[in-house]
């Protein structure tokens, strides 16, 4: 019986002993969260009567800098900019390579915003920054403020955000020629700023989005907000600065033949079809010619008739504020032959046109050999619109649901600029039932002035419904095919029935745009009703 025992329990002990030696997954411990540490630095943090070439900045773990070119701010700018390493192997320490002269009695920030990272798991020290002085003291006054988008509903990220001193030197076109006194940045999450370690005086203050880091503004390619006068420092105001693309007058740029009797010539700005015009210089005179647009480029097409084909065009652009002179060699190359095609293809919503686009300029149409049929074989009435700068005809009609309707386009309905005409298109649509669209209803409240241009846009800003009003307040969008959408509305100060930007030499600030808080999601067969309160 006891021998029994004692097997018993030898069994049960090997038992115990083999579950607890049976190798299992190791966890690896908890993930790392802390950023790493400021341990010191030489010469030290917010030294005075500063006079090195060369700064070290320690951590407690080894760090590397993530996207240093946009987040890294030097402020006042140095010119050449120091070399700050690690740019490669992760070290322990920040080593900073002054090449400048540094100004006498000057406080310097380096802020290097979020770039500074743990090596393993990469996370950020928030906001370190280092600050020396060429003088005996630190300046210590801050200037703080938002920055949003014009036209969008929120900011760029890394927002340049820059104090020019307001001194005899000073002039408004300093943006595009000096750097300025101090800068910083809103980083990429945040659309706050704070300038810090500045010294009293008045100053002008203007955002840019500084696309390469060069602290001048090109106005060709990046957006500016500024704020009118000047900014007194010390204070306590919380500024707000509007960024906005200006829009350049119209410059043409260098022409190239696409086909025979066909200009390809790319511009500058906003281009105004009414106001530009295009003479020869030792050429056929008159000169007969069309412009149409190239779509969603930022140029346009020059189509002309000669009685000889020339070796060579030099053209004379007038525009309201230029005068360009283009030259390009013409060479024998094929004429384009008139093609059209129809959009949409397949399904139409209830407020789309029919679109007949042609590769050559349309001159003329004749409305009775075009016919729509629906499904029950009765004609539909319909309206005709030619655009000859975008270059298509716009055919508008009444629409049922649950429709089909039938275009055809008879031979010799288009004409195009050299006298070709079109051969038969067809083309079929259907539209779907009222029930796959939603709806929605906008009531507007405190709006301080009209007109006003009410828009509904993708997340990313693409208009998709637009409604004009010059006195009613309740805005109803139908038939919206269901999907998320941001609702704005647009002062229309000028009256002109666009939204119109600014301009920073002229001190025009940009058509102001109010966002409806929050993103609709607009559902099939569903009405929507929301307030939308402008104040």
């Amino acid at each position: 019986m006891r021998k029994s025992i004692y097997g018993l329990l030898l069994v049960v002990i090997t038992m115990l002993f083999m579950h607890c030696a049976k190798r299992g997954n190791p966890t690896g411990g908890e993930v790392d969260t802390e950023p790493p540490q400021f341990i010191r630095a030489t010469p030290e943090n917010y030294s005075t009567n500063f006079n090195r070439d060369e700064i070290r900045i320690y951590f407690n773990e080894y760090i590397k800098l993530d996207k240093p070119q946009e987040q890294i701010i030097i402020s006042p700018p140095m010119s050449p900019k120091p070399e700050i390493s690690p740019l490669g192997s992760p070290q322990r320490y920040i080593r900073i390579q002054i090449n400048d002269t540094l100004e006498e009695n000057t406080t310097y920030v380096i802020n290097f915003g979020n770039s500074i990272v743990d090596n393993n798991e990469a996370n950020p020290l928030p906001f370190f920054k280092y600050v020396f002085s060429t003088g005996s003291y630190i300046d210590s006054l801050t200037v703080s403020g938002t920055v949003e988008d014009a036209l969008l509903n929120e900011a760029d990220p890394f927002i340049s955000v820059m104090l020019y001193e307001r001194d005899e030197n000073f002039s408004d076109s300093l943006v595009y020629k000096e750097p300025p006194r101090y800068i910083t940045n809103t980083l990429d999450s945040l659309r706050t700023f704070e300038l810090t370690n500045l010294k009293e005086g008045s100053y002008q203050l203007v955002a840019i989005r500084d696309l390469n880091n060069n602290y001048l503004y090109d106005p060709a390619r990046e957006k500016i907000g500024f704020i009118e006068g000047p900014v007194t420092i010390p204070t306590d105001t919380t500024y707000n600065l509007v960024l906005f693309k200006e829009e350049l007058p119209f410059q043409a740029e260098r022409p190239n033949q696409l086909a025979a009797n066909k200009i390809l010539i790319g511009y500058r700005g906003r281009v105004e079809p009414d106001s530009i015009t295009f003479e020869t210089i030792d050429g056929p005179d008159p000169f007969d010619y069309r412009v149409t647009k190239v779509a969603d480029k930022d140029s346009i097409h020059l189509w002309y008739k000669t009685a000889e084909q020339p070796d060579s065009l030099r053209l004379k652009v007038v525009s309201p504020q230029r005068v360009d002179t283009l030259f390009t060699r013409i060479t024998d190359m094929p004429v384009d032959s008139l093609q059209i095609t129809t959009e949409p293809s397949g399904n139409i919503d209830f407020d789309r046109d029919v679109v007949l686009k042609a590769n050559t300029p349309i001159v003329s149409v004749d409305d009775s050999l075009i016919s729509i049929i629906d499904n029950d074989s009765a004609s539909v009435a319909f309206t005709s619109e030619l655009r000859p700068f975008q270059n298509s005809l716009q055919l508008k009609f009444p629409k049922d649901e649950n429709q089909s309707y039938s275009l055809t386009v008879l031979p010799g309905a288009i004409v195009d600029y050299y006298n070709d005409t079109n051969d038969t298109i067809k083309n079929n649509f259907k539209t779907r039932a009222f029930a796959d669209y939603g709806n929605l209803s906008l009531n507007l409240e405190n709006v301080k002035s009209f007109p006003v241009i009410v828009q509904l846009t993708t997340e990313d800003g693409v208009v998709k419904a637009e409604k004009y009003s010059t006195s009613q307040t309740n805005i109803r969008f139908e038939f919206l095919t269901p999907g998320k959408y941001l609702a704005r509305v647009i002062y229309d100060t000028n009256e002109n029935q666009k939204w119109d930007t600014g301009d920073y030499l002229e001190k025009e600030k940009p058509e102001e745009i109010i966002y409806f808080p929050v993103v609709l999601d607009i559902r099939p067969n569903w009405d929507d009703n929301e307030r939308f309160n402008l104040n």
